[in-house]
């Protein structure tokens, strides 16, 4: 399928394109928002919008209100809900966008093509039982994740606006009603693959690969096996990126094949977490009772993942199963090994090290082992690394962490880089600042309970440049004192 370039221009620079909806119908169902009875912009990402080639100024508020909240729709604008299925939890259900709407593919100056969609926007075909809604909490907490996730460098989905309705939802209690506008390189998800195979077989599994290849990988289109290649590709993808989540001591909470986005962006922020004192069995989603997506285990979850995707495949790899499946788990068996070294070459640079030795592994796992044995801050921990001087708290007085420093520091003498350039590359891999779970609950709680939003205004000021060090954000690297810790977290439907 090929993509086009150059569909009409709209209100404030929206260019927009709808490939997707040239795909069979039954990928998608056409559902316009259903509006909201007194929208309100409550935030707007004007730096996002620049970057879209959009110019948000050019609207007035009550314009700006309409137009995020789905109450006024761009004429080139094609809503629907897309169809997908998922493992969730290891079970799988057919689903679709229950709450979600895409509003259209917009195009940039520079011919870049970007998702754009409300979520809580109301019921669609896919709804079920919901009601397709979203309350103000989760969508801020997804503007301020997804934005703290942009500034670290890691692959996301981006958050454009939040309005709140005017109405409320029925969750455990009356909260107030929000909507979120995602910008996302596609929604494409493994799901929609486990979809399609069950919906028409391996014709409209090749539909949606020819499709994903032109928007994502088009290099791949002229290699001999582009499926097989389309499937190595996104297995690099999923590597780097949950190896990004764990050097910055991310835990996504729901890791159902149904938000691992083929883009390899991360996508999804409910339950998600930053880790304070570091343990790899940290759990904090309030759904994940047995731990299947704790934070040591995010790389198995995404190899099995990553093997629903493969079986989809199968048929386009190779007309004969047996070989289709050798190579395919060939491929899916690469996924560790890929990881381990996306993985090991960032933690590397998180203790300045410019080259390569056999023994990096060991020293990496020393560090992290007394550091769950001691429970300290993992932020803190490699940022205190990463300054002239170690700070003068009791820990780095540990007899542990002083035969472990003593050997970190042979590890640097044996390589040619001076002390300030490893600084430099320690402090550029080392945040400062991450959203720490008590102080987004703290701003969420401000802005959904007494409508006050400085709290969130200064957090995201705060994150906006997580590796500087600013005197006036130092209370955001504080750890919570223990009445302050967030032990769960919840996906907000």
């Amino acid at each position: 399928m090929k993509l086009d370039t150059q569909p009409a221009n709209n209100i404030a620079g929206w260019c927009f394109d709808n490939s997707y909806t040239r795909l069979p119908d039954y990928f998608y169902a056409p559902q316009n928002p259903v509006p909201v009875r007194a929208p309100h912009v409550v935030i707007l990402n004007h730096a996002l919008a620049g970057s879209l080639g959009l110019d948000l100024r050019t609207l007035s508020d009550a314009e700006a209100a309409a137009l995020f909240s789905g109450n006024t729709v761009p004429e080139t604008a094609h809503p629907i809900a897309q169809a997908y299925a998922g493992h969730q939890f290891g079970h799988f259900t057919m689903l679709g966008d229950g709450r979600a709407i895409l509003l259209g593919e917009h195009l940039t100056p520079s011919g870049e093509r970007f998702d754009i969609q409300f979520k809580g926007s109301g019921q669609t075909l896919f709804s079920r039982r919901g009601d397709g809604r979203a309350a103000l909490a989760p969508m801020l907490r997804e503007y301020i994740i997804s934005e703290a996730m942009h500034a670290l460098h890691i692959p996301t989905t981006r958050s454009l606006a939040v309005v709140t309705t005017g109405e409320q939802v029925v969750r455990e209690t009356l909260l107030p009603g929000a909507i979120l506008t995602r910008v996302s390189a596609s929604h494409i998800r493994i799901g929609t693959f486990e979809y399609a195979v069950r919906q028409g077989g391996a014709e409209a599994v090749r539909i949606l690969a020819d499709y994903a290849i032109q928007r994502h990988y088009l290099d791949l289109s002229n290699t001999e096996n582009p499926y097989l290649s389309l499937l190595h590709r996104v297995i690099e993808r999923q590597a780097a990126l949950v190896a990004r989540w764990l050097q910055i001591g991310f835990i996504h909470g729901v890791m159902n094949t149904d938000n691992m986005s083929i883009s390899g962006e991360t996508i999804d922020y409910g339950p998600c977490a930053f880790m304070d004192a570091y343990d790899p069995h940290t759990v904090f989603s309030s759904i994940d009772q047995s731990g299947r997506y704790r934070y040591s285990n995010q790389p198995l979850m995404a190899q099995w993942n990553l093997a629903r995707l493969a079986e989809t495949l199968l048929p386009l790899i190779d007309p004969v199963q047996e070989k289709a499946v050798t190579l395919a788990e060939e491929a899916v068996h690469t996924f560790p090994q890929i990881y381990q070294n996306h993985w090991l070459s960032g933690m590397r640079k998180k203790l300045g090290l410019f080259t390569e030795e056999d023994g990096d592994a060991g020293l990496i796992a020393a560090l992290l082992n007394w550091m769950y044995q001691n429970q300290t801050d993992y932020t803190n921990t490699f940022r205190a690394l990463s300054a002239e001087t170690l700070p003068g708290d009791a820990m780095f007085h540990n007899p542990e962490f002083i035969a472990w420093h003593a050997q970190w520091q042979a590890r640097l003498e044996r390589q040619s880089e001076s002390s300030d350039s490893v600084l430099r590359l320690m402090q550029a891999h080392n945040p400062a600042i991450i959203p720490r779970n008590h102080r987004v609950e703290e701003a969420l709680s401000a802005a959904a309970e007494r409508g006050d939003y400085a709290p969130l205004q200064q957090l995201l000021a705060a994150l906006a440049d997580p590796y500087a060090d600013v005197p006036e954000y130092y209370d955001y690297r504080t750890p919570p004192a223990p009445s302050e810790r967030v032990y769960q977290t919840f996906c907000g439907t």
